[in-house]
């Protein structure tokens, strides 16, 4: 499975950003797939899953401002990230898990300005 991650950029706090990862496959069975997270200095870390039931899993510190979703029809798996913070700047990482194996993107840059 190959994945394209699109969407990253620069934004103030406050502001928001919607990012994308395109699979070059179907995703409707895929068992979960999600986004990733790494800042400078920092181990990669989940920020949100999502299932082929389309059951969800955020990061504390992403909960109740990030939504993960998918659209099976396009193969694409979304987060849209509201109430921006500083330390969200990260590089965003797509993630596929099938049949076991990790899949992942080449990563969009976030970066938000206080």
């Amino acid at each position: 499975v190959q994945l394209q991650a699109s969407g990253g950029g620069l934004v103030q706090a406050g502001g928001s950003l919607n990012l994308s990862c395109a699979a070059s496959r179907s995703i409707f069975s895929i068992k979960s797939m999600g986004w990733y997270r790494q800042a400078p200095g920092k181990q990669r870390e989940l920020v949100a899953t999502i299932t082929s039931a389309a059951d969800t899993n955020y990061a504390d510190s992403v909960k109740g401002r990030f939504t993960i979703s998918k659209d099976n029809a396009k193969n694409t798996v979304f987060l849209q990230m509201n109430s921006l913070k500083p330390e969200d700047t990260a590089v965003y990482y797509c993630n596929a898990n099938r049949f076991g194996v990790n899949y992942w993107g080449q990563g969009t840059l976030v970066t938000v300005s206080s």
